[in-house]
């Protein structure tokens, strides 16, 4: 979410859709101001503007999440208890609500941070989007390579690698998915497969990458070796209590988030059409650090987060698919989840919606 200013240096010369060829680096080609979908120059510069200030202010307000979810769910395991007897429970759960959530979505401040846009340090960018990785279970390094080749083949059957794993078409899968489970298994697979320096089904990782991204996991892996370890020592169960149950917890509405920003949009390399912009509630996007405003990203991901919603009042007009809330997306979702479906795939595992232009 190439130049490494906003995401990695690109593993490899690829072809990039016309449709959605969006500014991956400061060398922006300036959309015609008379186009829907588009931002003028003068526009687009003045909203690619990079500030330290509204990074560290969302980045103290997720953190207050944690630190606010942490509190409140030490009161119901007993830590030092400064709430009366009977709302120790409604209140422990509450926080680890919170606590989930706030790590879950650490994701989102991995992905902006990851865009090296949410701040204008380089190296603030890099530093949160590692350390926010290590908190929601994702590698910022290796996500950073992954998600690059999404934006250059958003929702192409056999070019995306998010569409890597099927979407669900079937009650009893959309259940699953939203439970978290099918990532759990998902990313206990790859990060043994990256500890091992196994890289060979992600052509997005090169093999001169593979050693940093190696390196990586291993220090993070270092750091879960060290939770587990004071948690062993002294005998409370830390590296559970405050992480994995917290974020098993907030799994399930991240996974629901998630799967409306693509979902159901049609598999066409057209980034005003194959994303989604979902209106939701104050509290919600800005735990997603504004990620709702998806459509306006893809189209533009060299924007930082607090210039999208600026992005969507001058794009809207030329959005095809908006949403009024995620709600309403799941509901239409349940209504006809065959139509998640991807379409047939041919040519070796790509689908007619790729352009030929673009088939190996």
């Amino acid at each position: 979410m190439g130049d490494p200013a906003p995401l990695a240096h690109q593993s490899a010369p690829v072809r990039r859709p016309a449709a959605s060829r969006s500014p991956l680096s400061s060398a922006l080609s300036s959309p015609p101001a008379a186009a829907l979908g588009t931002l003028p120059a003068d526009r687009l510069a003045a909203l690619n503007q990079r500030h330290d200030r509204p990074g560290l202010l969302q980045l103290a307000f997720h953190l207050g999440v944690l630190v606010a979810g942490g509190l409140l769910w030490g009161q119901a395991l007993g830590l030092a208890p400064l709430v009366p007897a009977p709302l120790v429970a409604p209140l422990g759960l509450i926080g680890l609500l919170l606590l989930g959530w706030g790590l879950a979505f650490a994701f989102c401040a991995m992905h902006e941070a990851g865009h090296r846009t949410a701040f204008a340090s380089r190296a603030l960018n890099d530093s949160v989007a590692w350390w926010a990785g290590v908190l929601s279970f994702y590698n910022a390094d290796f996500y950073r390579r992954y998600h690059q080749w999404h934006h250059r083949y958003t929702h192409l059957v056999g070019l995306d690698p998010e569409l890597e794993d099927s979407p669900p078409t079937t009650r009893v899968a959309y259940l699953l998915e939203l439970s978290g489970l099918p990532w759990w298994m998902g990313k206990v697979r790859g990060h043994l497969a990256g500890l091992r320096g196994d890289f060979s089904a992600r052509p997005y990782i090169p093999a001169d990458a593979v050693p940093a991204v190696r390196r990586s996991l291993g220090l993070q892996f270092a750091v879960y070796g060290l939770l587990a370890l004071v948690s062993l020592i002294g005998a409370n169960g830390f590296l559970f209590w405050y992480w994995l149950l917290p974020l098993a917890v907030g799994q399930p509405l991240l996974r629901f988030v998630l799967l409306a920003e693509h979902g159901g949009c049609p598999f066409v390399a057209d980034g005003l059409r194959n994303t989604r912009t979902t209106h939701t509630l104050a509290p919600l996007r800005r735990l997603m650090w504004n990620m709702p405003f998806h459509a306006e990203h893809h189209l533009y991901p060299s924007l930082p987060f607090h210039a999208l919603a600026a992005a969507h009042h001058d794009l809207r007009p030329g959005l095809s698919v908006v949403a009024p809330g995620y709600l309403a997306v799941h509901r239409g979702f349940l209504a006809n989840l065959a139509a998640l479906a991807m379409p047939a795939a041919v040519a070796a595992g790509q689908s007619d919606a790729v352009p030929a232009s673009l088939r190996s």
